[in-house]
């Protein structure tokens, strides 16, 4: 398989550090507040690639963080009235919710910030320790220009590298570039006590710290978005690095950026949508696999015309595997599985693996799956074999089991159609005018666990 890394700018062969073993570290969510489309696009696109590697046999330890204290969340907890600990409890709920919905296989290990103090302690004491870090105020900072190798992983030397918005310039510091690793106490903020007095962790420190507990000082994959690539992941680099002197992470995998009608995706624009407001209108699984529609490192458009293509798209495959469980019923096979047939479920699986293991092009490897059941689909009409029909299907879902898609059972496909069409019905009844059985159809889903939301754009359902 091979992985195109960041670090070096090229696709190169994977090779685990340890045989047979892979360590996977995917930068997660800050929780504030549902995540959105951009946030879902990692989660998908990396959990994929962990269900490829465990389909190649391979052990995983797949890490994915909470951050339960920042600013942002400071921030939204004074606003609700709640702790900060209440608000991240509350969102890593809803977390989980969303994610399921996205068939997204919980992590070996969820660490959230605040139960790894620490270990952040532990290892900013370390930095002062060399010299590396320094105590302003009440405040610890890393120093840049002590780590030779800060701004390799986005390709930029020290002095070239643009302050921009995201990095806090301070007169406490010794060079602007300079970012938090402690942060002293301000008035009613949540605190821990430290060597520096009291206060919380920087953003950076608790990835370095919470993956090397949970994988080692160097491991095989650190994942994220490419809006992390500086000045977080490049911060990870620097904090670890320049602690233990090993290489922290051998691949650097970044996924691409979602558009919205061709238009960056972001709150100013209007554009901004979370995956709870998005699954009102679009079944999850339609929503993965969109997300996996295009390789992970290119851009991708979100549209309504998109979503209705993955929709039509996702509804082929699943007629594909109602047509063979149906044609298979409860019929016994007679003999083995024709060598015709063998070779040519070999061949999709092949090819299936080759897209795969380039650089993980689900784009492709969905394209497989569709030339897989458009096979299936004739040889059906052609009343193959049982045995035949049998492979086919364990195939077919094998495949679609690294995608993480084809998963419902029809019971669960009928519940969303009959929902769907019920609101279609009582549309119409509204348009008609005959409010009476608008109300009911409202009833009979309410008692069904919908709630409906009428907007400018059209009706909006979700499960209460």
């Amino acid at each position: 398989m091979k992985i195109f890394n960041t670090m070096t700018r090229k696709k190169e062969e994977f090779i685990p550090i340890t045989p047979n073993k892979v360590g996977i570290y995917v930068c997660g969510a800050t929780v504030y507040n549902y995540f959105h489309i951009g946030n879902a696009r990692p989660m998908v696109v990396f959990d994929t690639l962990r269900r490829y590697f465990e389909y190649k046999g391979y052990e995983v330890t797949y890490v994915q963080n909470f951050t339960d204290i920042d600013d942002k969340m400071i921030r939204r907890a004074n606003e609700e009235g709640i702790t900060v600990k209440e608000l991240g409890d509350k969102y890593i709920n809803e977390f989980f919710v969303d994610s399921t919905s996205l068939n997204v296989k919980k992590a070996s290990v969820h660490p959230r910030a605040t139960e790894h103090i620490d270990e952040i302690i532990a290892l900013i004491s370390g930095l002062v320790e060399k010299g590396i870090a320094y105590q302003a105020g009440n405040d610890v900072y890393y120093d840049v220009t002590k780590f030779s190798g800060y701004g390799k992983l986005c390709g930029q030397n020290l002095e070239d590298l643009d302050l921009g918005n995201r990095i806090d310039v301070d007169d406490i510091k010794r060079n602007p570039m300079d970012f938090a690793l402690w942060k002293g106490k301000k008035e009613g903020e949540p605190y821990w006590e430290s060597p520096w007095g009291e206060g919380r962790p920087g953003w950076h420190i608790e990835c370095s710290a919470m993956s090397m507990k949970y994988l080692g000082e160097s491991f095989d994959i650190h994942a994220g978005g490419q809006d992390l690539i500086f000045p977080h992941h490049e911060n990870e680099i620097a904090q670890s690095e320049g602690c233990t002197g090993h290489v922290f992470a051998k691949y650097w995998m970044h996924n691409g950026f979602i558009n919205v009608d061709n238009q960056k995706m972001s709150k100013s624009l209007g554009n901004f949508f979370t995956m709870r407001e998005i699954s009102e209108h679009y079944d999850s699984e339609v929503a993965r696999l969109f997300l996996l529609s295009v390789q992970y490192r290119n851009p991708i458009n979100f549209s309504d015309k998109i979503m209705e293509d993955n929709k039509n798209a996702l509804e082929r495959l699943y007629n594909s595997k109602r047509l063979l469980k149906d044609y298979i019923g409860d019929k016994t096979a007679e003999g083995d599985v024709s060598a015709q047939w063998a070779e040519k479920l070999n061949g999709f699986r092949a090819t299936f693996e080759e897209k795969m293991d380039d650089d993980l092009n689900t784009a492709d490897a969905i394209s497989v799956m569709f030339d897989l059941v458009r096979e299936i689909n004739i040889a059906v009409a052609g009343n193959m074999p049982i045995a035949d029909a049998k492979a086919a299907y364990g195939l077919l879902m094998e495949l679609a089991g690294v995608l993480g898609i084809l998963y419902k059972e029809d019971a669960e496909i009928s519940e969303d159609d009959e929902i769907t069409a019920l609101i279609e019905e009582r549309t119409q009844a509204r348009k008609s005018k005959n409010w009476a059985r608008a109300d009911e159809i409202r009833d009979i889903l309410k008692e069904k666990g919908i709630v409906l939301e009428d907007t400018p754009q059209g009706v909006r359902w979700k499960r209460a």
